[in-house]
């Protein structure tokens, strides 16, 4: 087989890509092979003896499918966590979250006229204070208080 790296050279600067993208036609490797000059290897690559690959690609596929699993909730285990605990999620934000269910629920008892203004200053107080794990926890409170009754459902 004969030595065509100056052909391969040359075409790859006359298509503006690199050496492993110039395809050569298989059957017409002795008359490239006779292209000495640049000028020849051109008339060739006009004639499509000579030709440049598609550039290769990267496929977003897996990409694709790792954001939709990360969108269910997936992939999310200790060994893709980066950064503690509290930049993942906020300490405030945890606050906020925790908090608002709370305030909300005194506000409803209080509409309800099930505790008083004053019952209500005192657990929003406590709330505020931090005593309450969450919203159910401020329930059990408030019926071991006796403050209000068991609702019926």
């Amino acid at each position: 087989m004969t030595d065509l790296r100056n052909q391969r050279r040359l075409a790859a600067s006359i298509l503006k890509c690199g050496g492993t993208r110039v395809w050569m036609d298989p059957d017409r490797l002795e008359e490239i092979a006779k292209a000495v000059t640049r000028n020849d290897v051109l008339i060739l690559v006009n004639g499509g003896a000579i030709k440049s690959i598609q550039k290769q690609g990267n496929s977003s596929g897996r990409h694709k499918h790792i954001l939709h699993q990360k969108q269910k909730g997936r992939r999310t285990g200790q060994g893709s966590r980066k950064g503690p605990k509290h930049a993942r999620l906020p300490k405030k934000e945890r606050w906020i979250r925790t908090i608002r269910p709370i305030r909300t629920y005194l506000k409803q008892l209080r509409e309800e006229t099930k505790i008083d203004a004053h019952t209500y200053r005192v657990y929003y107080r406590k709330a505020k204070g931090g005593v309450f794990r969450s919203k159910q926890h401020l329930k059990s409170h408030l019926l071991a208080d006796n403050i209000i009754k068991e609702e019926k459902q």
